[in-house]
């Protein structure tokens, strides 16, 4: 049973132990950062979040150049590169003395970031056999729900006690737990890059209209995050009769969902066709738990968090479907030798969908109730229901396949 649930590779093994580390990190900061900021430094907290705003900004500006640098200099010093970029600007968040330093270090973290998960794409899709990549990002995907899941346990340590002191020591820990997950990923191989095809465009994931148009299908239903983390905790709260606290625990009922059902989930989307099969599926569960979620409204308090319950349920099949399904096809349309700067379009798509959902979704759903749900339901439905036909687009102006790359055992 244990064997099942460890990684199956020495790469694996490696790339595991760094997904951790940074979820871990990134759990701490999350948890922290925002409380620092206002409550020890003193920001208003409408200026922290225009700082985030702009940070993100920069961070989607530097994705794809970014991800090509990963493609040029190797993908696994860029993604150690990044990550400890990122720790350092983390560290300087000790050094905050008013907005104009937040500003620059969170805008150095959002742009390390963004190249991060470019890079780590590209790691991935180098160092994993292509018939493994998807099984991989899947068990990578569960092993960052559980670091962040550690990582924000251990930054709820200082909320209590709301000194800058133990705020500070926390970011400080948080950066250094970065950096651990960045030296960890010296235990690959050096991955040299793939040569690019010689007069071909520097830029070519910017003239790939197909792949454009795949990543456009993937900000639409990246909503998903959005439809769990922002409009159900206020419809929860301001639309039904169900206590506002029962929100942690359909959260957990997510987080265990999403530990142990991606692995198993993903399997059968290896492929374009798989993957734009799990996009579909993806879009349709997506919908039906739009429709769970504004059922809930007016019902009886144990009414309202019965159907809750299964609406979270069926947004998570839908979340996993989506996580399966944008990943396939992320990988197997993107060019070995531009898998940095595709992995970074993707990325940005991703951020793009992530930036605009809270407002997108506040807006229809707290603003027009069950009549928001029903136009988000039927977006998302035919944002899932076009995803074959689009990717079949794109995969039919591919250029030759070109065979996967031998990693080690």
């Amino acid at each position: 049973m244990i064997r099942k649930i460890l990684p199956w590779s020495r790469t694996v093994w490696v790339l595991s132990l760094s997904t951790l580390a940074r979820s871990v990190g990134h759990g701490i900061v999350v948890t922290v950062s925002v409380l620092y900021f206002t409550r020890s430094v003193g920001i208003a907290a409408g200026q922290v979040g225009l700082g985030l705003t702009l940070a993100a900004i920069a961070g989607m500006v530097a994705s794809i150049p970014a991800g090509r640098l990963a493609d040029v200099v190797g993908a696994r010093g860029a993604s150690v590169g990044y990550v400890l970029l990122q720790a350092v600007a983390l560290w300087g968040y000790a050094l905050v003395g008013g907005f104009g330093g937040f500003l620059l270090a969170a805008s150095v973290v959002a742009v390390a970031e963004s190249g991060s998960t470019a890079a780590r794409g590209a790691l991935v899709a180098r160092a994993v056999p292509g018939t493994d990549r998807l099984r991989t990002r899947a068990y990578l995907r569960s092993v960052t729900n559980v670091g962040f899941s550690l990582g924000t346990v251990a930054g709820g340590l200082a909320l209590d006690v709301g000194s800058r002191v133990l705020y500070t020591a926390e970011l400080l820990a948080g950066g250094a737990v970065f950096v651990v997950a960045g030296v960890v990923l010296l235990a690959l191989p050096t991955l040299p890059p793939v040569p690019a095809d010689r007069g071909g465009p520097r830029w070519a994931v910017l003239r790939d209209r197909p792949y454009v148009a795949v990543g456009l299908l993937n900000a639409v239903l990246i909503t998903n995050s959005g439809i769990l983390n922002v409009a159900l905790p206020l419809w929860i709260a301001e639309r039904t009769d169900a206590p506002t606290s029962v929100f942690a625990g359909l959260l957990l009922i997510n987080t265990v969902l999403v530990v142990l059902g991606q692995v198993p989930v993903s399997r059968g989307a290896e492929d374009v066709r798989g993957g734009a099969r799990a996009m579909r599926r993806s879009g349709l569960w997506l919908a039906a738990c739009c429709v769970l979620f504004a059922f809930a409204a007016g019902r009886p308090s144990w009414v309202a968090v019965g159907v809750l319950a299964a609406g979270v349920v069926v947004h998570t099949m839908g979340e996993l479907l989506y996580s399966a399904g944008s990943w396939a096809l992320s990988y197997e349309l993107a060019p070995e030798h531009a898998h940095g700067q595709y992995q970074g379009l993707f990325g940005l798509t991703t951020q793009l969908g992530t930036a605009i959902t809270p407002a997108f979704t506040t807006l229809l759903i707290i603003g027009h109730g069950m009549a928001g749900w029903a136009v988000l339901a039927a977006l998302l439905a035919l944002a899932g229901l076009a995803a074959p036909a689009v990717a079949g687009w794109a995969e039919r102006t591919r250029p030759l396949p070109v065979a996967p790359v031998p990693a080690d055992a």
